[in-house]
């Protein structure tokens, strides 16, 4: 099986079915080595009703004994040789199953990890959950058909050769009978792909409604809003439930098939057979031995099914997953370095402008506008925002983000101790030069009583998007992560938004000390973070419309002051 730090190589996005070839293609000994014990398993179930004729009609009919107890003995070698074969290409097809399963988990973190911050711009949260819940499994799941599925077609091709020296009349029935199963069971593996795929699409849509909520619970609870999400989910899960319906109504045809139309076969071609016998055409040690190599047709036309069935669930995930693989993040073609000394960013559309070396902050009635504006000057967004002069989009994207860190105050929070939450392995900044350890860090953030109240401090686990901690203290150990890895320019969403007054104006006072002669940029309503930034620009409509100190915009501007004068209302 592929090990959990093995390349996975690049997989075929051309389409489900190249993308299924291509896991096969990547355990090609294992796979050969199941199609060769499934192939094997199934002719040796063959060969026990061949036995069984030898051992009437050469010992039980004449009486011989010795005749008897020979074949008798081959009838048991052979079927302990083939449970052994049995337990063997079971275990084979679990790593067959399981090295898919570990390779397609693999290349979609890598493509999440390859999309970065164009993740949540290209794809919506339910896709990639329900691809890591749903379609890894059932992709694995279709190749069943490496094993059983190849050693079935071996096994009818083996028991019709069989045939024709038994009958050839009853071979051709077999050789005919057989296909025309599957073409009776055909059509409806057809709809079960039409109904899996708008199933599947449905189940990203409420997936995605899921996590909207879970994310989003409180502030629902608080605007008096969650009976009429919860409505839009109920609505949601009975359209979902109904595609459930319909994909089990074609599912229970398939299967009923699968097991009705070979047992049916099996009763024309034993009725055959028992006329031909009844006639003196063959033997009754042949009759028994049509009936058993039909018994054993069964299991591989049931296998067929079942591999059709699988393989037309599993063509739908794959090519889920290979949609998903197909996107792009954001484009770079930057060519041109990075100013070698702090330079002014700038961006047109709004008209901020971020002097080096100070604490500017952004503020707007309309917090997005701000947010929007990072986000260009971050380059996460196509604008025509510069750095010194130089067009973003024309310098190297790496440069941008080891020098550049957007701290957005709803970035996620993995699961891991403290210790590792607040110092992930990568990022921007320079953390192994840093002046600024983890003790500086927590201290500028405010964030010493979490650590001190977390049961063993910095070792406590912390659960995924720090679920076992407040608003308030997810929003600081998103601080402390931004201060820890220090980077050139920190531009920072609302740091502060979820923070009491008290802790605010602390945070606020540390944040210039900690970030001295570094550029820093933070968009904030708050007067107590106003008070403290440097320069202070006041964004309408997405548009700088005035820039000064925060006492300078309190005296000059009606609308600026009113806006402040607000919050200052709401903290008293």
């Amino acid at each position: 099986m592929i090990d959990a730090y093995e390349d996975p190589g690049t997989p075929d996005v051309r389409g489900g079915w190249r993308y299924l070839w291509w896991l096969v293609r990547c355990q090609p000994g294992r796979s050969v080595a199941g199609a060769l014990l499934g192939s094997s398993w199934m002719v040796l179930l063959a060969a026990t009703p061949y036995l069984m004729a030898k051992a009437i009609d050469e010992g039980l009919e004449p009486g011989d004994w010795a005749a008897l107890a020979g074949w008798s003995f081959a009838l048991f070698a052979v079927g302990s040789f083939n449970a052994w074969l049995s337990i063997m290409r079971h275990r084979t097809m679990t790593r067959v199953r399981m090295d898919a399963n570990f390779r397609t988990v693999k290349v979609v973190v890598g493509q999440a990890v390859r999309l970065g911050a164009a993740l949540s711009r290209r794809t919506g949260a339910g896709e990639v959950v329900t691809i890591g819940v749903g379609d890894v499994q059932t992709i694995a799941g279709a190749l069943t058909v490496v094993g059983p599925g190849v050693g079935a077609c071996v096994a009818y091709l083996t028991v019709a050769a069989v045939l024709v020296s038994v009958s050839p009349v009853l071979a051709a029935v077999v050789l005919l009978g057989i296909p025309a199963i599957v073409l009776l069971v055909g059509p409806f593996l057809s709809r079960l792909q039409g109904a899996e795929t708008e199933y599947r699409d449905r189940q990203g849509v409420l997936t995605a409604r899921i996590a909207d909520l879970a994310g989003g619970l409180r502030v629902l609870n608080g605007l008096g809003g969650k009976g009429l999400v919860a409505d839009a989910f109920h609505r949601d899960s009975r359209h979902l439930q109904a595609q459930g319906y319909r994909v089990g109504a074609v599912t229970s045809w398939v299967q009923a098939l699968g097991v009705g139309l070979p047992t049916l076969f099996l009763a024309v071609v034993t009725w055959l057979a028992a006329r031909l016998a009844a006639q003196g055409d063959i033997t009754v040690g042949e009759l028994v031995a049509v009936y058993g190599y039909v018994a054993v047709l069964v299991g591989p036309v049931a296998f067929w099914v079942e591999c059709g069935y699988q393989l037309s669930r599993g063509v739908v995930a794959a090519r889920r997953v290979v949609r998903f693989l197909r996107l792009e993040p954001l484009e770079d073609r930057g060519t041109r370095d990075a100013p070698a000394e702090p330079s002014l960013l700038h961006d047109p559309e709004s008209g901020v402008g971020i002097l080096p070396g100070r604490l500017t902050a952004l503020t707007s009635a309309h917090p997005a506008d701000t947010a929007t504006v990072l986000d260009r000057l971050a380059r996460y967004t196509p604008s025509r925002a510069t750095w010194g002069g130089v067009p973003m989009d024309e310098i190297r994207l790496p440069q941008i983000r080891q020098r550049i860190l957007l701290a957005d105050h709803e970035a996620d929070l993995f699961a891991g101790n403290l210790r590792e939450v607040i110092a992930p392995s990568s990022g921007a900044g320079n953390r192994a030069t840093s002046p600024h350890g983890p003790a500086a860090a927590i201290h500028a953030a405010v964030a010493d009583d979490i650590v001190q109240g977390l049961p063993d401090g910095l070792d406590s686990p912390i659960d995924a998007q720090a679920r076992n901690l407040s608003g308030g203290q997810r929003q600081r150990v998103r601080l402390v992560r931004a201060l820890l890895a220090d980077p050139e320019i920190l531009l920072a969403v609302e740091p502060t938004s979820a923070l009491d007054a008290h802790t605010e104006a602390l945070v606020a006072k540390r944040l210039r000390e900690a970030r001295q002669g570094r550029t820093t940029a933070v968009t904030t309503t708050s007067p107590l973070v106003l008070d403290h930034a440097d320069t202070v620009h006041y964004l309408v409509d997405g548009k700088l419309a005035a820039t000064g100190t925060h006492q300078q915009l309190l005296t000059e501007e009606p609308g600026y002051r009113a806006l402040v004068a607000r919050d200052a209302e709401v903290m008293k």
